[in-house]
């Protein structure tokens, strides 16, 4: 049950951060692990500047959001280069 919401927590982080960003999404696959990756980088970037989440699901989506939000402005500048 856990890998499930795992991927649920991804799909809105993934597509939070495209609605945010803005610009075309990366579809359903892309959102998904767009956000579960950006969930490590959030989760790595929150421990590093002593931040709390709040912990739960909001939390988590939190988290992942803000990792998936500096995923996706990284791609945008690699791509651009």
């Amino acid at each position: 049950m856990d890998f499930i919401w795992f991927i649920v927590v991804g799909l809105i982080a993934g597509w939070l951060a495209g609605a945010i960003v803005g610009g075309v999404g990366f579809g359903i696959l892309g959102d998904i692990i767009l956000g579960i990756v950006g969930a490590f980088v959030g989760g790595y970037l929150f421990r590093t500047f002593g931040l709390s989440s709040g912990g739960g699901m909001l939390g988590s989506i939190l988290v992942a959001t803000v990792g998936a939000i500096v995923l996706v402005v990284l791609l945008r500048l690699i791509r651009r280069a």
